[in-house]
Formats: C-alpha cells, structure tokens, sequence
C-alpha cells in the first residue's frame, strides 16, 4: 500500500472515532447534568445515590465496563454490537466526570450572587436560570474540552471490542504492511491533530464567553 492509500484507511478509521466521541460525549452529557444537579440541590436519598454512582464509575477502568456491557450483559439476556457497547461504556465513564464538573462549576458560582437574587425578589428557579446556570456553563467549558479529549483517546478503547476505529484500522494495515511504526506514528499523529484542533477552537470560544475575575479548571483525579 501507498502512503495515500494507507492515509484513506485511516480516514475511515478517523471518522468512526470520531462517531465515537461526540455521540459517546453528547451522551454523558445528557446524563451528568441531572446528576450534578442531584449532588447539589437534592435530599439526602438523592444526594446519596449520585454519589454513589460517580464514586463507582470513577473507580472502575473503562475497559472493565467495555467487558461488563458487551460480554457479561449478555448472560442476563442483553445483548449490543460493539458500536453501542463502546458508546455506552465511554458514555456512562464520562458522565461520572462530568458531573463532577458541573458540581464544581454550580458551587463556583459567588453566594453574594445569589443572595442579591433572593433581596430582588427572584424565586429559586429563576435563580438558578438567570444567575447560576449561565456561569455555571461558562465556567464549564474549559474542563468539559478536557474531558472530551479524554473521551477521543478513549475511543481506542474500543478495538477490544472490534470496533473498526482509527487503531484497529491501523492494525489491519500493519498485517498487510509489516511497518508498525510507521503507522502507529500516523495514528498517534492523527489523534494529536484532533486534540489540537479541538482544544484550540474550545480556547477561543472560552476567552469569548469567559467572565472576568472567575476561573474554573477540572480534570480528572
């Protein structure tokens, strides 16, 4: 295989990654955001069952729940091809990390702001619509990119499970090609373009939104 050739493989490879990690981030997204939301403003029971669940996924690795969702669930009559068992597993992975991010970013916010809300009459809905929320977002955005590099390289994960993303193609191309440095440098390079140009694009789109005096980091423990 030529070097063009062999970039066209990858490609294809690059494009099933990247299903990987938006659909797996979007994912986590959706469900951190009520979790982080029980974590702060919940009962106790509430508070006790978000916890848990981000205590116990942060402490299992990713591919123990890859194993669990595609060889285990199986056995109680569940069954996902590979696609969804990798989407699943870096989802829920995800969704532990990032409701500790939206954790953090709700009690970044000053308390002054919100007892200004309550002497201007506001209720604790529009509170946290109108004062919380919107910095709550803001100050989420820089780690929520880290997060989501994270997932990307993650997604290499997947080749356990058979997924034909970005690694595993490569491998597929060694077999043929018998130059695994080469290639394994390409992918390596690949996936250092996407970082690059994703933490770049977030970086202007966090100076754009970013609120003068706050700053908020999270990155995974």
């Amino acid at each position: 295989m030529d070097l063009l050739s062999i970039l066209q493989v990858l490609l294809k490879g690059t494009l099933i990654t990247a299903e990987l990690a938006v659909i797996s981030f979007a994912m986590a997204f959706v469900v951190a955001i009520p979790f982080s939301l029980g974590q702060v403003y919940g009962n106790s029971p509430l508070k006790i069952i978000t916890t848990v669940y981000e205590r116990v996924i942060r402490g299992v690795p990713l591919l123990v729940v890859m194993f669990i969702i595609f060889f285990g669930f199986p056995s109680l009559g569940i069954r996902f091809d590979p696609f969804t068992a990798s989407v699943l597993s870096l989802g829920i992975c995800s969704s532990a990390y990032q409701s500790q991010i939206f954790r953090g970013a709700l009690l970044s916010v000053p308390k002054g702001q919100i007892m200004a809300g309550q002497s201007l009459g506001m209720t604790g809905t529009q509170i946290f619509i109108h004062i919380t929320l919107p910095q709550a977002l803001r100050f989420s955005i820089a780690p929520l990119t880290n997060e989501f590099t994270i997932v990307l390289k993650d997604t290499s994960f997947a080749y356990a499970l058979g997924v034909t993303e970005l690694l595993r193609e490569g491998t597929y191309i060694i077999s043929t090609t018998y130059e695994p440095l080469l290639i394994y440098l390409l992918c390596a390079a690949i996936y250092f373009v996407i970082t690059f140009s994703t933490n770049s694009i977030v970086r202007k789109v966090e100076k754009r939104f970013a609120i003068h005096g706050f700053e908020f980091r999270g990155e995974r423990a």
